[in-house]
């Protein structure tokens, strides 16, 4: 069984050594290890070291990996859960496929499709990029040309494609090219990431449905871009709407009230329309 005192002091050290730790979280990691090396109590220096991290844990300020490691301190366990990543590094099956979709902020992505019948795995991450591994804020400052997305492998026996891309229209706003609802910047754009002629055929065929539907008054500007390498996001980001539940609900519906009301705008306007042509 793994030392409690040694499982922390490896965490911290890899904090430490994490590019995305900001430079006080890693200063106060940094003196905490230091002091627990040199002989200090152990369970005095790491009270201190979530004292001192709390008043931004609170405001939800912590890099993500930190976030995590704050968790496992306040829960008394040490330990963050991770997301398994194996599904998504292992060669597809016959029968799986990949759809990839940015669609502003990908905490709310991840649950509609997750939770859809035929889903095999979902993962969220950065991509279309031109930097390796990005990390969070790195995209979230616009520095790095990635969208945040989520990658879906699915069983072509139960799901199919067009299910996911039709999916894909209800969860998002096709006429904003600017981001997503509360979610501004070019990190959050929405894009249909394809990765074969017939993904993109497909993506291709129902976006010109949907604007030759009627059903929004203003231009289909969702893209549909060739699939390219995808980074995964920080343990943080993956599955968030299990880990932040009240949260995420607050957020889910928030959104969900935006794309109501937008379709119900549209609606009338179509209505309108009909009335007056008659």
């Amino acid at each position: 069984m793994i030392d409690k005192t040694e499982q922390v002091l490896t965490e911290i050290y890899n904090l430490m050594l994490n590019p995305a730790t900001r430079d006080w979280e890693r200063q106060l990691l940094t003196a905490a290890k230091t002091a627990i090396e040199a002989g200090g109590n152990f369970d005095v220096e790491i009270d201190k070291l979530e004292y001192d991290l709390r008043p931004l844990a609170l405001r939800h300020n912590l890099t993500p990996d930190v976030t995590d490691f704050y968790v496992g301190l306040t829960d008394a366990t040490y330990t963050a859960p991770q997301f398994d990543v194996t599904q998504h590094q292992q060669a597809d099956l016959p029968y799986q496929e990949r759809a990839i979709f940015a669609g502003g902020c990908f905490w709310c992505m991840v649950e509609p499709f997750e939770t859809y019948p035929g889903i095999v795995s979902v993962l969220s991450g950065y991509t279309g990029g031109h930097t390796d591994n990005p990390t969070y804020e790195q995209v979230v400052l616009q520095y790095t040309g990635h969208v945040e997305a989520i990658e879906v492998i699915f069983d072509t026996r139960r799901v199919s494609y067009q299910q996911l891309v039709d999916l894909y229209w209800d969860l998002t706003d096709p006429t904003d090219e600017l981001g997503q609802i509360s979610d501004r910047g070019n990190n959050y754009r929405p894009v249909i990431f394809v990765s074969n002629d017939t993904q993109r055929q497909i993506a291709t065929a129902s976006k010109q449905k949907l604007a030759a539907s009627g059903r929004y008054q203003k231009p289909i500007v969702t893209a549909i871009e060739p699939a390219s390498h995808f980074w995964p996001a920080e343990n943080f980001h993956q599955q968030f709407y299990q880990k932040n539940p009240q949260r995420y609900k607050r957020i889910k519906r928030a959104r969900q009230q935006y794309l109501a009301f937008q379709r119900l705008e549209n609606g009338v306007r179509r209505g309108v329309r009909r009335i007056v042509g008659k």
